[in-house]
C-alpha cells in the first residue's frame, strides 16, 4: 500500500508533508552548498592583482572593508575574512584564489557572517567565509563583489595562519583601539609592566593615534620585542563613535571599530599564542590566589575541562580617590595615573551585573565581543571573583559615593616592588 493512501489519510498526508519538506530542504542545502563551491573561472599562467598590506583596504563599493584572512580548517578548509561590512547594503560578495603554480584562479561564494553584537550602527564586524578549492592550498586571496572580471584590477590578501607552528608564547595581551590622542602615559606603562610580570610576552595594539610622548614608550617596547602594533586608520574609512551604541548623529561604527579589532586580534595570534587576553590598556586581571596567570590558568583549566574562555569580574578602582603610599616624585612629571595609589575599588550595585574580560584559548574561539565570546566551540566560564578580578582604574561610576564607602583593596601592593623597578627602568629610557 502507498504510504500516502490509506485507512488514515490525516496521519498519511502529514507524513507525506514532512517527507516532501525534509526532500526540498535537502535538495535546498545540497544547492546551497554547491553554490558556495569554488569554481575555476579562468587559467593562465599567473595570478595577477596587486598585494596590499594595509590594515584596512576598502572595496569598490565603499560598504565593504577587509582587515585580513585567515586559513580556518576547524570544521571545513575555508578562508574567513575579518572585516566590516554595512549589515544592509552588502548582500553579495565572492573569494578569488589564487591556485599555484598551476595559475587557475577559483571563485567561491562567499557568506557574509556581520556578527550580531553591532549596538545599532550601520556598519559591524564580519566574517566572510568561502570554502577553499580542494586542488590546492591558496596562498592568496581577493574579494569581490563579483563573480566576474579581471583579477589584476583587484587588491589580493595573503590568506595568513596557512602554516602549523609551535606556540611561541604563553599569553598576548590585545588591546584594541588607541585613539583620541591617547597620553596616559604611567599607567600604559605601569599595565604593561603588569602584564610581563603576570607572564604576558606580547602585547598587540590596533592603534589609531596617541601623543608623541606615548609614540616614544611604544617604539621603546616595539624594539623590546614586548610590543607590536597594528596601524588602525579607521576613521580614513569611516564615521566612528567614541560611543558604545548608535546615536542617530551619522556614525557608522562604535568605538573605533573595537570589535573588529578584538576578533582580528585573535585570529591573528591563533597559532602563535597559547592564550589571548582580551583588556583595555587600564585594566589589568589581577589574580588573587595565584602569583601570575601561568599558575593561575593551570588550575582553572584543571577545573574546568573542555573550557575555552574564562570571563573575570570588573571592578572600578576610581582615579579620583588616592593614598599617598607610592608617592614617587620622579613620576609626578610624567603624565597619567599612577595606579599603585589608587586601591580603594567600588562596591557592587544592587541589580548590576559587573562586565567581565576575558583569557581564552584562541583556538575555541569564532566569535567574540567586549565582554563575552559570541561564538565558541568549548564552555564559557566565570572566574569567582576570589580567584582572580579586573582592576580597572578609571574615572568613577559611582561618583557620588563618600571615601568610607569604598573597600580598600591592595591586591596590587603584592607586585609593587617588581612593578617600581621595572616603570623606573622604562622611564628612565624613554621619558625622564
Amino acid at each position: 500500500r502507498m504510504l500516502c493512501g490509506g485507512k488514515k489519510p490525516h496521519l498519511a498526508a502529514a507524513v507525506c508533508i514532512i517527507t516532501l519538506t525534509s526532500t526540498v530542504t535537502l535538495s535546498y542545502l545540497k544547492l546551497q552548498r554547491l553554490s558556495h563551491l569554488p569554481k575555476i573561472i579562468q587559467e593562465g599562467s599567473r595570478c595577477g592583482g596587486k598585494i596590499t598590506n594595509s590594515t584596512i583596504t576598502a572595496l569598490k563599493d565603499n560598504r565593504t572593508f577587509i582587515i585580513s584572512p585567515y586559513f580556518d580548517d576547524r570544521e571545513s578548509k575555508v578562508t574567513r575574512v575579518i572585516g566590516i561590512v554595512h549589515h544592509e547594503d552588502v548582500k553579495r560578495l565572492y573569494c578569488w584564489f589564487c591556485c599555484q603554480p598551476s595559475g587557475q584562479v577559483y571563485v567561491s561564494n562567499a557568506r557574509i557572517d556581520v556578527h550580531s553584537d553591532r549596538f545599532g550602527f550601520p556598519y559591524g564586524a564580519t566574517d566572510i567565509v568561502c570554502l577553499e578549492p580542494q586542488s590546492c592550498d591558496p596562498t592568496h586571496v581577493a574579494i569581490h563583489q563579483s563573480p566576474h572580471g579581471n583579477i589584476d584590477q583587484l587588491p589580493v590578501f595573503e590568506i595568513k595562519n596557512r602554516k602549523a607552528e609551535s606556540f611561541s608564547v604563553d599569553f598576548t595581551v590585545c588591546i584594541s583601539t588607541m585613539f583620541g590622542n591617547y597620553n596616559n602615559v604611567l599607567q600604559f606603562i605601569q599595565s604593561v609592566e603588569m602584564y610581563k610580570i603576570l607572564g604576558a610576552q606580547k602585547v598587540v595594539i590596533y592603534k589609531n593615534n596617541c601623543s608623541h610622548l606615548m609614540e616614544t614608550v611604544l617604539q621603546f617596547y616595539v624594539e623590546e620585542g614586548t610590543v607590536e602594533i597594528i596601524p588602525w586608520p579607521i576613521n580614513a574609512h569611516l564615521r566612528v563613535s567614541s560611543q558604545w551604541h548608535f546615536m542617530q548623529d551619522g556614525t557608522h561604527i562604535g568605538y573605533y571599530g573595537q570589535i573588529t579589532a578584538l576578533n582580528d586580534c585573535i585570529y591573528r595570534n591563533m597559532r602563535r599564542s597559547k592564550f589571548v587576553v582580551l583588556n583595555d590598556a587600564d585594566e589589568i586581571i589581577l589574580p588573587l590566589r595565584h602569583s601570575d596567570w601561568k599558575a593561575m590558568m593551570s588550575s582553572l583549566q584543571e577545573q574546568n575541562p573542555g573550557t575555552g574562555v574564562f570571563l573575570f569580574e570588573n571592578h572600578i578602582f576610581p582615579k579620583t580617590v588616592s593614598t599617598d603610599v607610592f608617592n614617587i616624585s620622579s613620576w609626578n612629571a610624567v603624565p597619567g595615573v599612577n595606579i599603585l595609589q589608587h586601591v580603594h575599588r567600588e562596591p557592587d550595585r544592587k541589580a548590576v551585573i559587573n562586565p567581565r574580560k576575558m583569557i581564552l584559548d584562541p583556538r575555541k574561539v569564532i566569535q567574540t565581543s567586549v565582554h563575552s565570546v559570541l561564538r565558541a566551540y568549548g564552555n564559557s566560564v566565570n572566574v569567582p571573583m576570589d580567584v582572580a578580578l579586573v582592576y580597572h582604574c578609571r574615572v568613577p561610576l559611582q561618583g557620588n559615593l563618600p571615601r568610607e564607602s569604598l573597600i580598600r583593596d591592595t591586591a596590587l601592593w603584592r607586585y609593587n616592588s617588581s612593578l617600581i623597578t621595572n616603570v623606573n627602568k622604562v622611564l628612565s629610557q624613554t621619558v625622564l
